[in-house]
């Protein structure tokens, strides 16, 4: 089947809190400032790019869709193509960021005057329109919503941060966000981008990846992760058995740049293309009794649930069928997509209890598409290589050495709160285990799913003299710059009740089903 394109926007860096701590990511050597200050930039603050001698690489902007936790159901369709076009207005500014670079050199002004002044008065007036989705609904919108209009640009010395920059408070869970950007480390990739005097941010569509990005796997600590999302719920007590899922590896290449969880009704809502394998009916457009009754690539045709994640792709000068497309080339997305090479998918249970059913319709997200500007709160990524999978990088993308393939590792948030198959941010009816294990604040355990993508199709990436040559990278908005920290894995549970039913009784028998 053919493919659809798409991709997305994140928020920015201010500055850092004095003496906030720091976090160490995942073996990759990078340090991130663990908070980034906004409340005190509240109103009329100056959250302008002090622009002047430096470049600014990217944009961020407050990542308006988890703000609003409280969004009535009939609004929700009209608000998620807001969203989504708050979304297009950063990827717009972006585009223009990148091909601006001579007058941006010649004008310290340039990126606050003629980018991001825009760009404020665009998101403005989107945001009051998603007031207007509230209000009419039924709901209350929040009275402040302006205060996230303001987007900051991000000097290639500085990295992203608080994804809540310029909303007037600190959401105190947004924490750093993002490694270096590269940005000093001009010209990676085949041809090193658009030739912007060598101000691009590196790849081989000018916005990445660059050589910092990547790491020998044998350079990585064993048993390092450290990113707090992403338990393992299952242990030795509890619920112990499993259940895999056979799906397939993706051969119809099923692939689009929507996302019918954030953006339902957006063509392009994602802005990056997916890999999908099982329900064969996902696309913006499809309604819970379309993706009910649709086709499976999954050998237990009582599975129709929809399991999909970000493509990679191998930036080795060549294009993919979607070069000029929205979601792939228009998109900042190139160079040829590879499917993976062994796809598992497994339901585990609980180191505390018995689950319980998933609700039909249960929708999952884990890890955060815009995370190198977000920060770490909802980041959830694991990259490692076959015969390697104890030593797991979070802000790299690993080398892998000859015989070795790539892996892609996702634990899903496995504590539901009983009621809700999604919700308003698409996040808070789910959340993760705690560390013993156990789900909080009244939730339930439910099975987790843990997906496990192996690529022994990406040939390891060279780096000689900070340049990159074939690189790989997850398909990204254009200003995430590609970085592996942005990876992300989506799930939307549409089990028979007759095999989840199973499914639970497998698992809380201690079985290992499939």
């Amino acid at each position: 089947m053919g493919r659809n394109t798409r991709k997305r926007r994140t928020p920015l860096a201010t500055k850092v809190i004095a003496g906030a701590a720091a976090l160490a990511i995942g073996g990759g050597g990078l340090v991130w400032a663990n908070f980034y200050a906004s409340a005190h930039e509240e109103n009329g603050g100056h959250n302008a790019t002090k622009s002047g001698g430096t470049r600014v690489a990217t944009i961020n902007c407050p990542d308006v869709g988890q703000k609003l936790t409280r969004v009535p159901r009939k609004a929700r369709w009209g608000v998620a193509r807001e969203l989504a076009r708050l979304d297009r207005q950063i990827t717009d500014a972006y585009t223009r960021l990148a091909e601006t670079r001579q007058a941006q050199a010649g004008d310290a002004s340039y990126v606050d005057n003629a980018i991001l002044a825009p760009l404020k008065d665009k998101r403005a007036a989107t945001l009051d329109r998603i007031g207007i989705n509230i209000n009419r609904a039924g709901g209350q919108a929040p009275g402040d919503l302006g205060r996230f209009a303001r987007c900051q640009g991000v000097p290639a010395e500085q990295p992203p941060g608080d994804g809540g920059q310029g909303d007037g408070q600190d959401d105190g869970q947004n924490n750093g966000g993002g490694q270096n950007d590269g940005g000093q480390d001009n010209g990676g990739g085949q041809d090193g981008g658009q030739d912007n005097g060598g101000q691009d941010n590196g790849g081989q569509a000018g916005n990445g990846p660059v050589a910092d990005d990547f790491i020998r796997i044998e350079d990585v600590p064993p048993n390092s992760r450290n990113l707090p999302n992403g338990l393992a719920a299952n242990g030795d007590g509890g619920s112990t058995g499993s259940f895999t899922t056979e799906c397939g590896t993706n051969e119809n290449a099923l692939r689009n740049s929507d996302n019918v969880i954030v953006a339902p009704g957006v063509s392009n809502g994602a802005q990056h293309q997916h890999d999908y394998v099982g329900n064969q009916a996902n696309n913006a457009f499809a309604s819970d009794e379309e993706l009910a009754n649709g086709d499976t690539s999954c050998q237990n045709q009582g599975d129709r649930s929809s399991y999909f994640w970000p493509v990679l792709r191998i930036q080795d000068g060549t294009q993919d069928i979607d070069q000029g497309q929205p979601g792939g080339g228009q998109d900042g997305n190139v160079g040829k997509i590879v499917a993976p090479t062994d796809v598992e998918l497994k339901f585990v249970g609980n180191r505390t209890s018995d689950v319980v059913a998933m609700p039909r319709a249960l929708r999952i997200i884990t890890g955060d598409a815009k995370s190198f500007t977000n920060g770490l709160n909802n980041a959830n990524t694991a990259w490692s290589c076959t015969g390697f999978e104890d030593r797991q990088v979070t802000d790299k993308y690993p080398i892998c050495p000859e015989g070795s393939g790539v892996v892609r590792t996702t634990n899903f948030q496995s504590c539901w709160d009983g009621q809700n198959a999604d919700s308003a941010n698409h996040r808070t009816h789910v959340a993760f285990v705690g560390e013993d294990g156990s789900c909080s604040n009244g939730f339930q355990a439910i099975p987790q799913l843990q997906v496990r993508l192996v690529y022994d199709n990406i040939p390891a990436p060279q780096v000689d003299n900070g340049q990159l040559v074939n690189p790989y990278a997850v398909d990204t908005f254009p200003e995430q710059l590609h970085k592996p920290i942005t990876d992300h894995n989506d799930f939307i549970n549409f089990f028979d009740e007759d095999l989840m039913n199973e499914m639970v009784e497998c698992i809380n028998s201690g079985r290992d089903c499939q």
